[in-house]
């Protein structure tokens, strides 16, 4: 039986070790034998990482400013999407190779809202999935063409909902926004949407992008979410296979059935933002200047950067520190956003800073 509910607890690990390297590991440019003495390493036995900070750099002419996700696909190469708001049009997708090296870049359409991604294999062919908080998500082939775009969705067609009805862009109906955060896998071919910072509701798709229904809305009770941002099928071995989703600003994570029923509750979170999984691992960037890793249980296993002084000072001033690269910290996080498992067991860390920043966690033991 799994262990939804755990009660929250100051849980601070840390750890020195060996470099010893598991898996193949991407080169760490521009290293030296100075800074590799300076590189810190987090978590305990098992789940030790370096952290190499600004691992990836986005080409000259597209400077990005709030990285806000991070996939990678079977060949190993790296996506990060980023929400860049100058008056001149970027792409908001650039594309690395495991060396760092930059393959490709797309999606202008993006630019000004580029927030979830992820991708997903379809028969045998892997495709992106791309939230904008401007109004859409969108479903592209991993060179940017896009297969499907959608606006708000119609949810008059659910059984007892109240009819949201898509008139131009970004919008439900009167008042309310739809501007989509992260997109969940579901098992039949389906998936969900996080209305993070639109309705608050998720919203349930079929295969083909239809809706079929949504749940949740406003509120702090067990069912409702004040933002619910990141949001993964969770379907570790040993455990029953549900839908988790970071119910943010309750800082807690929910679990629902398929059909959106509630089944519990984790809340050894902060601000947590989104998901991933690897075997029976699952960790959660939070913007709070951590990144936790859990059991199959939803145990905690690590805190990783946790330091409650730190903490207050990137959370000081009005989230100052974001915006001021000088005072960061070596091994140090300021605002997670968003993490993914290559297929080493090393995790790529994206943040909401004003400069952004790529972080490689390397695992080493």
């Amino acid at each position: 039986m799994e262990l939804y509910k755990r009660s929250r607890r100051d849980f601070l690990t840390s750890g020195t070790a060996a470099m010893v390297a598991t898996g193949v590991a991407p080169a760490i440019h521009g290293a030296t034998d100075k800074a590799a003495a300076r590189i810190k390493v987090l978590g305990p036995e098992g789940h030790r990482y370096e952290v190499h900070h600004d691992h990836l750099k986005p080409p000259e002419g597209i400077p990005w400013q709030d990285t806000h996700g991070v996939a990678i696909d079977a060949e190993g190469l790296i996506y990060v999407k980023h929400r860049t708001k100058t008056e001149k049009h970027v792409d908001a997708v650039v594309v690395f190779d495991p060396q760092g090296r930059v393959v490709r870049s797309f999606g202008k359409e993006y630019h000004g809202g580029g927030h979830g991604i992820d991708v997903r294999k379809e028969g045998g062919e892997e495709f992106l999935y791309l939230c904008d908080n401007k109004g859409y998500i969108a479903k592209t082939s991993l060179k940017g063409e896009t297969v499907w775009k959608h606006t708000a969705p119609r949810l008059d067609i659910y059984a007892g909902a109240r009819p949201f009805l898509s008139r131009r862009p970004g919008d439900y109906g009167k008042g309310h926004k739809f501007s989509p955060t992260n997109i969940a896998f579901a098992p039949d071919g389906g998936f969900y949407v996080a209305d993070g910072y639109g309705s608050h509701y998720v919203i349930q798709y079929d295969a083909k992008g239809s809706v079929q229904g949504y749940f949740g809305g406003v509120g702090s009770a067990s069912g409702k979410f004040q933002t619910p941002h990141g949001i993964w099928w969770d379907n570790r071995p040993g455990r029953t296979p549900a839908l988790v989703v970071c119910d943010r600003a309750n800082a807690r994570l929910q679990y629902f059935s398929a059909r959106g029923e509630y089944l519990g509750v984790v809340d050894d979170v902060l601000f947590p933002a989104d998901i991933d999984t690897r075997g029976s691992v699952m960790v959660v960037p939070d913007l709070h200047a951590r990144i936790t890793l859990f059991d199959k249980a939803n145990q905690v296993i690590s805190h990783l950067g946790d330091d409650p002084q730190w903490r207050q000072k990137v959370l000081a001033d009005d989230l100052a520190l974001r915006r001021q690269p000088q005072r960061w910290e070596n091994g140090r996080f300021i605002h997670p956003h968003d993490a993914c498992f290559d297929s080493a067991g090393n995790l790529y860390v994206a943040e909401w800073v004003a400069t952004g920043r790529i972080n490689f966690l390397r695992h080493v033991g």
